[in-house]
């Protein structure tokens, strides 16, 4: 099959090379998995917020939210968390084995809105892996947006996913990056304590008709951030979240994450507070 008929039927699994990987903490694994066919590496267009199916035959197959920005073409990433039976064989995987993969599914974010608008982006716990790729792309193309807020809480320091290369693009003069764990109990951690919402403190004034919000994290972390968020005014249309509801087939067709009409897999994972006020189950 050439990498063209492959493009024309995304329901049919390509088989992809585990090109590297590393624990990030206990129990979660960043892969880096290209196409064996560099074409379509290369032409494997996807948004951010957009996930894909990564299968093992025998074993499975599961969504998984794809962490690298189509700006950066040729590889995918993704952060996994050991789970069950297909995440504890992938984690079994070395280098260069074969893994497949179909896709990309789901809406993802909407990036013309946000073009020449400030942004700001919250992530608390696991919901900072989809948003790494907004939050990369969005550096990639930097000249194309206003300011940048980068806010990420996680549990504890232990728990503190892509710590390295967070606090490494602190550094940079482009994006404001706040930081906070709930508790610290090793003495050594050197940003915010406390949960996520207390970082809205140190953002500046911001003109809420110019600026759009992106979100995710855990259930009980939304009513808080969004509270926040409509307390600095921005608009319910331009506050966009990504939800996860036991996707399991990517194309709407085994119900396991419909709600009313909605699929998620299909019409999210990416809502907009506006969308949660019509079908609250959303969150």
């Amino acid at each position: 099959m050439t990498a063209a008929n492959q493009v024309e039927n995304p329901f049919q699994p390509e088989p992809a090379r585990i090109v590297r990987q590393y624990d990030l903490i206990k129990d979660h694994r960043f892969f880096q998995i290209r196409f064996t066919d560099m074409e379509r590496a290369m032409s494997f267009i996807y948004k951010p917020g957009q996930f894909a199916m990564l299968s093992l035959p025998g074993v499975g197959e599961a969504p998984f939210s794809i962490s690298s920005t189509p700006s950066r073409p040729g590889i995918l990433e993704m952060g996994i968390r050991r789970t069950g039976k297909l995440t504890d064989a992938l984690f079994q995987k070395k280098d260069n084995d074969i893994v497949y993969i179909r896709g990309p599914y789901g809406n993802g974010f909407k990036i013309e809105p946000m073009v020449e608008r400030d942004i700001i982006i919250v992530a608390g716990g696991l919901g900072v892996i989809p948003l790494r790729s907004i939050l990369y792309y969005v550096l990639d193309n930097r000249d194309q947006f206003d300011e940048l807020y980068f806010l990420y809480g996680s549990k504890n320091p232990d728990e503190f996913l892509f710590r390295r290369e967070f606090f490494q693009i602190k550094d940079r003069d482009d994006i404001d990056c706040f930081y906070t764990v709930d508790q610290d109990s090793t003495g050594n951690w050197t940003e915010s304590t406390g949960f996520v919402t207390e970082l809205f403190k140190q953002i500046p004034d911001i003109d809420p008709q110019t600026t759009t919000a992106v979100v995710c994290g855990p259930p009980v972390m939304y009513k808080n951030v969004i509270k926040e968020l409509l307390k600095l005014k921005i608009p319910k249309n331009m506050i966009q979240m990504t939800l996860e509801r036991r996707m399991k087939c990517g194309v709407g067709k085994c119900g396991h994450c419909a709600l009313d009409h909605i699929y998620t897999c299909m019409d999210g994972p990416v809502f907009t507070y506006w969308d949660t006020l019509h079908f609250r189950e959303l969150i």
